[in-house]
């Protein structure tokens, strides 16, 4: 191998590729497109994945049913008794703190406390929801288990009835 060659067929600054500059750029007229087709005009997109050439695609042709309930549906942090009895006596836990220590990580709608594990604190627990044996184990230590009542129902209907008439 001679180093003088080494170099040799290697563009290190490739000039870059500018089209619909005239015929004489050697990319003019159709500007590297070619004459006609898909490709050829402004606007035209790859096709997707589900693109099948022109085909009912798949997704069309099946029959939709069902429904989801992602809709409406609410996300609830679940914790158990027995994860509260880490905190000190007399406690009062909530959604917020609850995210600072790490048990109800995440977005989500409210919170619900279940019975599972031994609770031997007295705590004043606020949450959404309290399963019957949590309710139970938090009262029976002494401490209180405090729904957070859901948000209002939006009143549908503000048209007043018409007034009878009068005869």
């Amino acid at each position: 191998m001679d180093l003088s060659t080494v170099h040799i067929g290697v563009h290190k600054h490739k000039r870059k590729k500018r089209v619909g500059r005239g015929v004489g750029s050697g990319h003019g007229k159709t500007a590297s497109r070619g004459a006609k087709g898909q490709w050829a005009s402004a606007g035209a997109k790859k096709p997707t994945a589900l693109f099948e050439g022109g085909q009912m695609q798949l997704f069309r042709r099946i029959p939709k049913r069902g429904f989801s309930h992602a809709t409406w549906d609410k996300v609830y942090h679940v914790v158990n008794v027995g994860d509260l009895d880490l905190l000190p006596d007399g406690f009062t836990v909530d959604q917020d703190f609850l995210k600072k220590i790490g048990l109800a990580k995440g977005p989500a709608d409210g919170v619900r406390i279940l019975g599972n594990g031994e609770l031997t604190k007295k705590l004043t627990v606020r949450a959404h929801h309290f399963s019957k044996s949590a309710a139970e184990k938090i009262v029976a230590r002494g401490g209180t288990a405090e729904v957070i009542p859901p948000p209002k129902k939006p009143v549908r209907n503000k048209m007043r009835p018409r007034p009878p008439k009068e005869k």
